[in-house]
């Protein structure tokens, strides 16, 4: 099918209206009904200091379904997935959100089982990765199903988990997704991709709408819920993208095209696993509070951020010009 670009830009522009025009009433709402993050003392990740509201993920959610169910004209297996794991995903994350506002910590199995659980929607769904051309043969090697399911899983589960935990910063998890979409959506156009295109510019128009609020000094937060919910689509554009390229080199697109929250968490996991803490266990170990340590402000340390990112996006285009 080929898509022109018009009908991306009005895919964009139609997701950046709906969030840009909901967040506001959202975060009313969320005052009303005590739906906020506030300030905790004694606690380094805390950094702001008036109550904001963490009702932009549903903002974010109908934005992006509102946009991509008119745009892909019908229900396939895969949009069914990816929304019922969106849907999964906004429940947990509001549980989560809601034990915040209560200064309360939410346990980290149930959100485990659950994102795990949404992972699994997909593969089933059939966006899979399975498997790569052999540099040196040509063949296409396809790998074993149990491989094929734990590399799909583990995919979605990691992208979803980093991106949340990239979520310490005014702007830094929106504009890291929005930096990756980008990315994702050049790389899609280019291989001719264009449901993962389609996808990737929707989700550049919710992110650039949620940052004009997001942004420091944040006047509205996503929360958990947000955040693990672009963690998602990103996964899975990817593996309806990038990753169907299936050449060796064209498997570090997307890992370099998330590249600054997955290298910062898996130090960040690692130096857990040592200290013998739990994976889950929030601290400020991340990238962007070792900036604001170091002296940088807030718009400093995202500013340094989002210029590795935008490195590493453009590295992974290389790499794809590499190929053509």
């Amino acid at each position: 099918m080929v898509v022109s670009g018009i009908t991306y830009f009005i895919a964009f522009l139609a997701s950046f209206l709906i969030v840009y025009l909901l967040i506001p009433p959202f975060s009313k709402l969320a005052f009303k009904l005590d739906f906020v993050d506030k300030p905790r003392k004694n606690v380094e990740r805390k950094i702001h200091r008036e109550p904001i509201p963490l009702t932009a993920s549903y903002a974010i959610f109908i934005g992006f379904f509102a946009t991509y169910l008119v745009v892909s004209k019908g229900i396939s297996w895969e949009t069914g997935a990816l929304f019922a794991g969106g849907v999964l995903l906004l429940i947990i994350g509001t549980v989560d959100d809601w034990y915040k506002t209560k200064g309360k910590d939410f346990p980290a199995l149930p959100k485990l089982v659950v994102q795990l659980s949404a992972a699994i929607l997909v593969y089933a769904s059939g966006i899979v990765f399975t498997g790569f051309i052999n540099p040196f043969s040509g063949d296409y090697i396809v790998l074993p199903v149990v491989l094929q399911f734990l590399l799909t899983i583990l995919w979605i589960f990691g992208v979803t988990t980093v991106i949340n935990f990239s979520d310490g910063l005014d702007g830094l998890a929106g504009g890291l997704s929005a930096i990756s979409a980008t990315t994702l959506f050049i790389v899609a156009v280019a291989m001719g991709q264009t449901n993962s295109a389609m996808m990737a510019i929707i989700l550049l128009g919710v992110t650039l709408a949620y940052l004009r609020f997001n942004k420091p000094p944040a006047k509205v937060f996503m929360g958990d819920a947000g955040a693990t919910f672009l963690g998602f689509l990103l996964a899975v554009i990817a593996l309806d993208g990038a990753f169907k390229q299936a050449t060796v080199l064209s498997l570090f697109i997307p890992i370099l095209a998330l590249g600054v929250p997955i290298f910062d968490n898996l130090f960040v996991v690692i130096k857990r696993y040592l200290q013998g803490k739990p994976m889950y266990q929030a601290d400020a170990s991340q990238a962007h509070y070792r900036l604001l340590r170091a002296g940088l402000n807030t718009k400093q340390a995202l500013g340094v951020l989002m210029l590795l990112s935008t490195c590493l996006g453009l590295t992974s285009i290389i790499l794809l010009l590499v190929q053509v």
